[in-house]
């Protein structure tokens, strides 16, 4: 992960305010966390609160802290064997699966390893040195990374939660507006050869570019997200017994699992309800279905006599709509009724997650991000009601395995035309 070779958009004074409203936001996310409730950890994919917060805060210490200030002095050195995450080049790493054993440092001890890092760098970055440039790039990378982070914070502890027999809200519960079904209509695209990818001098990840011409194909593509209406027409009709709805490998998934209905969901009283971080609720009709994997949503696309768009496609019909939504700033912590292109769930594309033509990997530790990563996965786009709204843009690429489902993960239906 790397931002463009070039200066930071934004002065020093706006790369600290960015950082100030990223660092308050986590803290925001855990406020009404318990120490216990900070330790969860339910599967190897998913990290506790805890660890997030340590983890993010590593980040900076590492990349900026311990490599711009040689007087630099960590309040415990072996945080940086215990929260590492990935990077193979910054040290050894404390074993992912077993993070929700880390009780020690104690809560306490994690928010003073955050304020001293806070206070580090902000006084790295006021200090007027020649290579503020250089320092304000990476504190904006890292703010980023922060946001990332902050989307899985609030995902692995929705989780986490679900596996408690008392379904605890996170959030107070409120309740759902009553609509109506919207139609599913499609909007024909001309495509013909397009630039694709991030240009310009604001801040991206290192996959979304180089910016290059893709040619595609006229197609179509929904106005709308998938439902949970449209998903419980597919469950009725047996989709999820139907293998010839399924690639082979999704479908032996599908049987080992036992899916037959997406995460969280259950039949209470004839209905269908969903874990959610404001607790369990009815499943909204006219919500967007989440909680879904690759597998599942290729299978529905199927039988709905359609595909999923490809990444491509998305960007080219997305990307000069305003980015408007419902976001994790907007608090509601669960897909909404309504909304366009952008938020409410992020939306599984046919295309796996490969580098653009041109891709090089960015040398050192940070570069471990994104490249290394690039295979057997698949490309989302769109942001969701977990995605810090700062965290968008059209040329934004996550990417998951096949299988998962425990992100806010939902799709969108494309057609030929």
């Amino acid at each position: 992960m790397k931002i463009q070779q070039n200066a930071p958009h934004q002065t020093s004074s706006e790369i600290t305010a960015l950082f100030q409203r990223t660092r308050a936001r986590t803290d925001m996310l855990v406020a009404p966390l318990s120490a216990e409730d900070m330790m969860l950890q339910s599967m190897s994919d998913a990290s506790p609160a805890k660890w997030h917060l340590a983890h993010t805060t590593w980040f900076f210490e590492q990349f900026i802290l311990r490599e711009r200030l040689p007087e630099y002095q960590s309040p415990d050195d072996r945080f940086a064997f215990l929260f590492n995450s990935y990077y193979v080049q910054a040290g050894p790493r404390h074993a992912r699966d077993k993070r929700g054993l880390i009780s020690q440092p104690d809560l306490p001890a994690v928010n003073a390893y955050r304020a001293h890092v806070e206070d580090s760098l902000q006084a790295l970055l006021q200090s007027g040195r020649d290579d503020t440039d250089d320092i304000a790039k990476l504190v904006e990378l890292g703010c980023h990374h922060e946001m990332q982070h902050q989307e899985l914070l609030v995902t692995d502890l929705l989780h986490g939660l679900s596996y408690n027999p008392l379904l605890p809200a996170y959030r107070d519960p409120e309740p759902m507006p009553v609509t109506q079904e919207e139609p599913l209509t499609f909007t024909k695209h001309d495509g013909g050869l397009v630039d694709i990818g991030h240009a310009g001098t604001d801040f991206a990840y290192d996959c979304e570019t180089p910016r290059h011409q893709n040619y595609i194909a006229p197609f179509q593509l929904a106005d709308r997200a998938v439902t949970n209406r449209d998903w419980i027409a597919f469950m009725d009709d047996g989709g999820y017994d139907a293998p010839s709805l399924w690639l082979m490998d999704g479908f032996t998934a599908r049987q080992h699992e036992e899916w037959m209905h997406p995460l969280y969901w259950w039949q209470q009283d004839g209905s269908w309800w969903s874990y959610t971080l404001r607790g369990p609720q009815p499943v909204n009709l006219d919500a967007p279905v989440v909680h879904v994997s690759y597998y599942e949503a290729e299978a529905f696309a199927r039988w709905a006599g359609a595909r999923l768009p490809r990444e491509a496609e998305q960007e080219l019909a997305t990307r000069d709509t305003p980015i408007h939504g419902n976001f994790l700033d907007d608090g509601a912590l669960r897909p909404l009724p309504g909304g366009g292109f952008w938020g409410n769930v992020w939306e599984w594309t046919a295309s796996p997650f490969s580098p653009y033509p041109g891709f090089k990997t960015p040398q050192g530790a940070i570069g471990e991000y994104n490249g290394k990563f690039m295979v057997n996965q698949f490309v989302l786009r769109g942001g969701s009601c977990a995605t810090p709204r700062e965290q968008m843009r059209p040329t934004y690429r996550t990417f998951f395995y096949p299988h998962q489902r425990w992100q806010m993960l939902g799709l969108r239906l494309a057609k030929d035309v």
